[in-house]
C-alpha cells in the first residue's frame, strides 16, 4: 500500500468522524439501529475472512471446522470460554489427525 493511499484513507476516516461529531444530533435516532449492529457485522466479516483465506487463495481447513463448532456453541448460548475452548479443541484435533 502506498503512502498516498494511506493518507487518503486516513483523511476519509477523519472526515467521517468529524461529520459524525458535527451532525450526530440530527442523525443519531435514524442511524441507531444500524450502529448497534455494525460492530457485530464487522467482527463476523473479519472472522470469516481470516478463516477461509490465505493470502489471495480460498482455503478450507481445520479453522473452518473450529469456527463452525463455535457458531453452534454460540447459537446454543454457551459461555464464551466454552465457545473458544471448543473451537480450539476441534481445530487442534483435526490438525492433529491430518
Amino acid at each position: 500500500m502506498s503512502w498516498g493511499a494511506i493518507l487518503i484513507l486516513s483523511g476519509g476516516c477523519y472526515l467521517a468522524k468529524l461529520t459524525w461529531v458535527l451532525a450526530s444530533d440530527r442523525f443519531s435516532t435514524a442511524l441507531e439501529p444500524a450502529t448497534v449492529m455494525l460492530p457485530a457485522a464487522l467482527f463476523s466479516g473479519i472472522v470469516v475472512l481470516m478463516t477461509v483465506t490465505d493470502g489471495a487463495a480460498l482455503v478450507v481447513d481445520a479453522r473452518l471446522a473450529g469456527v463452525a463448532v463455535a457458531v453452534v456453541a454460540v447459537a446454543r448460548r454457551a459461555p464464551f470460554v466454552l465457545v473458544v475452548g471448543l473451537a480450539m479443541l476441534v481445530t487442534g484435533g483435526i490438525r492433529l489427525l491430518a
